[in-house]
Parts: structure tokens; C-alpha cells; sequence
């Protein structure tokens, strides 16, 4: 457990490690290499934001953990978005933010992400942000 002496900032710290040791789990990663699962974190967190609604974003990050949250907002244009895009641009934007070579390539990493991200999202956001997505890429989402 995290001990920053604010229980919010403590839980928050805990949830977010817990989702980066299932990303690393999932690849056998060891925890020296936490930029990599923090990357791949990051970069899906952009492009899913980047391809949904200005409302959607914003609900979809009302139920991350408050420091996913903030990286999820990093550098957001919500006067640019939903950036459309195809099932290959959004695994190339994945790859674009995600500077490391991955065992399999960045689809099954961003799998790993979404799913991990999942366990933090009620079943209704969730089908809400598969819904409003075209079916090739609701299908990316577990």
C-alpha cells in the first residue's frame, strides 16, 4: 500500500499500481520495467479518449481512478475529438504511443490494457462506450 499520508491519494496510488502489475503480469514483465506497462497505459487511455464523444469521454473518466484520470486527460483537444478512425489507425496510434517492441504487437497489449481498465468501469459505462463506437472497433473493447 502507497503511503502518501492522504488516504484518497493512497487508494488512488493502489488502484493505479494494481492495473500496471496486471498489464506487467500479463507479459511477464518485472516491475523494473514499469515505464513500459505506464506507456502502453497511457497510450491506449489517448487513443480510446481521442475516438469517443466529448460526453462520453468525460463519463467514461468519471469512473477511472483519480490519478488514471489524469493521465487520461494529458494533453486532451476536446474541440478535436471524436477522431475518427478504422480498427488498423487505431492500433497504429497505440503504436505510435507506445515506444517499445511487445511480444505479439500492440493489439493484444492494448487487450491487455482494456481489460485490466474494465475491472474499474460499471457493465453500463462500459456498453455505453462500446455503443457509441463503430462495431469494428467495439470489438476492440472487451
Amino acid at each position: 500500500m502507497a503511503e502518501t499520508g492522504y488516504s484518497t491519494f493512497n487508494t488512488t496510488v493502489d488502484k493505479t499500481n494494481h492495473i500496471l502489475k496486471e498489464i506487467e503480469k500479463a507479459y511477464n514483465w518485472p516491475k523494473e520495467r514499469r515505464n513500459q506497462s505506464y506507456a502502453a497505459l497511457r497510450g491506449v487511455l489517448h487513443v480510446l479518449r481521442d475516438r469517443l464523444t466529448v460526453v462520453e469521454a468525460a463519463q467514461l473518466a468519471a469512473q477511472l481512478p483519480m490519478l488514471i484520470r489524469g493521465i487520461y486527460y494529458e494533453n486532451w483537444s476536446p474541440g478535436h475529438v471524436p477522431v475518427k478512425m478504422d480498427r488498423d489507425e487505431f492500433f497504429a496510434r497505440v503504436r505510435r504511443e507506445f515506444p517499445y517492441e511487445v511480444e505479439g504487437g500492440v493489439e493484444p497489449l492494448s487487450q491487455t490494457v482494456l481489460q485490466s481498465l474494465r475491472h474499474h468501469i460499471t457493465d453500463g459505462e462500459w456498453e455505453d462506450v462500446r455503443s457509441s463506437m463503430p462495431k469494428h472497433l467495439a470489438e476492440v473493447l472487451p
